[in-house]
């Protein structure tokens, strides 16, 4: 007898490199996909989403940053950082971020991301990709390492580390290849309302905001997807 086939689910994720609330969502998200284990496949793609269009080449102090934006004192910004890495820490993720840690600007990060999506299959094994290995691998330089996600040679450098031909990369990076794509899926998305990130897209139509607790998402799926697919 031929096995039922499983449910197919799209997870399109609008997110930004320099984000902590993105990587506290993805992780989040995995116990989600974890939960729905032989139900649903899902595939996840990546799109871009900039914090800061206008920051400098050379960033901003983090703290600075938040406190100027958001207009917060110097106390309310530690706090929330203090939040921010407990919560992370208890996800398996460490933010080591010291008292000079920057902001970018993440544009050429987000040009790579959308090379690494490119070049992945549409019937790739497992929910997800090298774009996702490359985004992960972004996280981790920027919150954990403190490496300079804004600089091309990191860039290249953390691509390599996924498995992306560093040539390449590196060639993507000295020239503007890509970043019409990145502006237009920018345009995209901002046209749909979406605002902040993370921002998770289910099925092309099921918008998830935020850094959500898995049985948010959960209920989601449960009421709207797998209650139409049967």
């Amino acid at each position: 007898m031929t096995e039922p086939r499983v449910p197919r689910l799209s997870v399109d994720i609008v997110s930004d490199v320099m984000c902590p609330w993105c990587i506290i969502g993805w992780l989040k998200f995995q116990k989600v996909m974890d939960h729905f284990a032989g139900r649903l496949d899902f595939r996840v793609q990546w799109h871009p989403f900039e914090l800061n269009p206008d920051m400098p080449p050379e960033g901003e102090d983090a703290a600075a940053h938040v406190m100027r934006k958001y207009g917060i004192s110097a106390e309310q910004s530690r706090a929330n950082t203090g939040r921010l890495a407990s919560i992370a820490d208890e996800l398996g993720f460490a933010f080591n971020r010291g008292p000079d840690f920057p902001m970018r600007n993440s544009f050429d990060a987000q040009r790579l991301l959308t090379w690494a999506g490119a070049t992945e299959e549409p019937e790739q094994d497992g929910p997800t990709g090298v774009q996702t290995e490359l985004k992960l691998a972004l996280f981790e330089a920027h919150f954990t390492d403190n490496r300079d996600v804004g600089d091309t040679q990191v860039l290249a450098d953390v691509a390599a580390s996924v498995g992306l031909d560093r040539e390449r990369a590196a060639a993507i990076l000295g020239t503007g290849e890509f970043g019409d794509m990145v502006r237009t899926e920018e345009a995209y998305w901002a046209d749909r309302n979406i605002t902040g990130v993370p921002a998770f897209i289910l099925g092309g139509r099921m918008l998830v905001p935020g850094a959500q607790d898995p049985d948010v998402f959960i209920r989601v799926i449960e009421n709207k997807v797998l209650a139409v697919t049967g």
